[in-house]
């Protein structure tokens, strides 16, 4: 979950109590801790940078109704585990939608991307999710570590573990589960050769269920960045600007709109979407 913030609590027997200010003053107020350590805003795994943002999310960034647009943000954490991040879109309700993984976009640059595409007009937001990824680091170790006959039973009853782990966020009734139960069963099983049980747990369709539904550490969230949505229309479009009084007939001279309105078919097939009707004012 995102990392939070906690007011301080009463103090507790042996806690010393902060000094009174000068008489009639309340004794100044302590720091706020910060959870797990961290500097306020930051949680566990730093997401930072995001984008798009626009005047530092003072104002919402735009798209249009099914346009596609990239988030990215700076993610990374210490120590050499796997690190993962996706994004989540919030419809104008406030529902989540299903999270979009996302990439490194440059190898080394701990900027990770994804694109996403908001489906109907009005306010929405988007957050970046960054976490630990246990499954990732523990296939890293193992396709280094079974080769070579390096603790291969405790290698093979670690990924076991995570495997059942992960199989609790899985749906049930689709399938699933039963996929990563059998890769339980064949790391655990004893009759085959290390690297034949490695290999029943790292195959095509294990990777498409844990990539869909993977075992998430140490989730931090960003602030959520606010992206109006808006008609196609606002995207861009061809303006015609038109002068409903020059639009007369033989009969009537000075067009009216009831006479104008028969130039809209026409306009429409020269390529234009957009008719501007400049100010009109009483004649003399």
């Amino acid at each position: 979950m995102p990392a939070t913030h906690h007011s301080s609590a009463p103090p507790t027997p042996g806690t010393a109590t902060p000094p009174a200010g000068p008489a009639g003053t309340a004794p100044p107020a302590p720091e706020p801790p910060s959870a797990a350590g961290t500097p306020p805003g930051i949680g566990r795994i730093p997401v930072l940078d995001v984008r798009p943002v626009v005047q530092h999310g003072h104002r919402a960034a735009k798209a249009v109704t099914g346009e596609t647009f990239e988030v990215s943000a700076t993610v990374f954490r210490e120590g050499h585990d796997a690190v993962a991040a996706n994004v989540v879109l919030r419809d104008p309700d406030g529902r989540p939608g299903p999270w979009t993984p996302m990439r490194e976009l440059a190898p080394g640059t701990d900027r990770w991307g994804a694109e996403v595409t908001p489906d109907a007009p009005g306010r929405w937001s988007y957050v970046v999710e960054a976490w630990s990824d246990p499954v990732a680091t523990w296939r890293h170790h193992a396709e280094i570590k079974i080769p070579a006959g390096m603790d291969t039973d405790l290698v093979l009853e670690e990924g076991a573990r995570l495997y059942e782990r992960a199989i609790a966020g899985v749906p049930k009734g689709r399938g699933l589960r039963p996929v990563l139960r059998g890769a339980v069963t064949a790391l655990r099983d004893e009759t085959r050769p290390a690297a034949a049980r490695l290999a029943a747990a790292l195959t095509p369709e294990v990777d498409r269920i844990l990539a869909r539904h993977p075992l998430r550490e140490l989730v931090t969230a960003s602030e959520p960045r606010a992206l109006l949505v808006e008609r196609e229309r606002a995207l861009f479009g061809s303006w015609y600007e038109f002068f409903p009084r020059s639009e007369g007939t033989a009969a009537e001279p000075h067009g009216t709109f009831r006479t104008a309105a028969k130039r809209l078919a026409g306009i429409a097939a020269m390529g234009f979407d957009v008719v501007y009707l400049p100010p009109i004012h009483p004649i003399g």
